[in-house]
């Protein structure tokens, strides 16, 4: 199967030269997501937790685009910038992804595009 590029108005645009998902064979690989409202493209707060849940919820939307949901994903990183914040999106991260979480990372970044305190990216099986 050829790449598929996958794309969503549910989700936020990409803000520089990429696609939120590319789908192949039976994988879907995603874009990180930030915490960004679809609708504005804007941050919906400064918080670590509520950035991790809008970004979770924008993954799904990518997710789903693609013919999957969450409990597809089979890894996922998330890109932190500052490792203090673990916890805080631990929590809004917990259970997200049902019974089964797939594998993940956490890294501390130097900096997130537009700032973001948090962005989470997965590969999903399909």
């Amino acid at each position: 199967m050829p790449k598929q590029v996958i794309m969503t108005d549910r989700a936020p645009q990409p803000i520089g030269p990429y696609n939120q998902a590319v789908a192949t064979d039976d994988f879907v690989f995603t874009a990180g997501q930030l915490g960004l409202d679809p609708a504005t493209n804007e941050l919906v707060s400064d918080d670590v937790a509520e950035q991790t849940t809008q970004a979770l919820h924008n993954l799904r939307e990518v997710l789903l685009k693609a013919g999957c949901v969450p409990e597809n994903a089979v890894k996922t990183t998330v890109f932190l910038a500052d490792m203090d914040e673990f916890e805080a999106m631990n929590e809004a991260y917990k259970g997200y992804f049902g019974r089964e979480a797939p594998a993940r990372s956490v890294v501390e970044v130097a900096r997130l595009p537009l700032d973001a305190r948090v962005e989470v990216e997965c590969i999903a099986h399909k």
